[in-house]
């Protein structure tokens, strides 16, 4: 209690000692700022670049625009892998895209990590790639999870059973 008293008395007393000092600062007759700034590395003078361009005119109302496709080389084997519908009634559909040839492996896990079901375990073709694979009366009501493997990778996605 006796520190809690004693820094709010101070704060209270240096309020008290800076509102008289800053109201007689702003009566006195005004100052030129003065510059107390150092500068250690001062600044070097930049080389203009000799690379010129213009752009073409562009008229009022009028736009443009230009689309790039950049495809950029990628070290996954598996990518863009969709499942759909979800939830799920009786069948699953799973659209996947693989880089290059390589042993693929679809399965169903549950929420602790046990294999229910493997859906696929097949050599495929690169490219993007469409299966369907039916559930009705296979799997219980609940959460589920579709595991890809393709070589050492691994995608997950959650799926719901009704």
């Amino acid at each position: 209690m006796r520190k809690l008293f004693t820094y709010l008395y101070l704060c209270l007393l240096f309020t008290a000692m800076a509102v008289p000092v800053n109201i007689a600062q702003s009566f006195a007759a005004p100052q030129q700022p003065r510059d107390t700034s150092f500068n250690l590395f001062p600044k070097k003078k930049l080389k203009k670049s000799t690379l010129q361009f213009t752009l073409p005119p562009v008229k009022a109302g009028e736009t443009s625009s230009v689309k790039l496709n950049v495809s950029r080389p990628t070290d996954k084997v598996i990518s863009s892998v969709e499942v759909y519908p979800n939830p799920v009634t009786d069948q699953i559909n799973l659209r996947y895209y693989v880089s290059r040839n390589t042993t693929l492996t679809i399965k169903i896990v549950d929420v602790l990590g046990n294999d229910i079901q493997t859906l696929f375990s097949n050599r495929v073709e690169p490219g993007e790639q469409t299966r369907s694979f039916p559930v009705a009366n296979k799997l219980n009501k609940g959460f589920y999870f579709i595991r890809v493997l393709a070589g050492t990778e691994s995608v997950i996605k959650r799926i719901s059973i009704l």
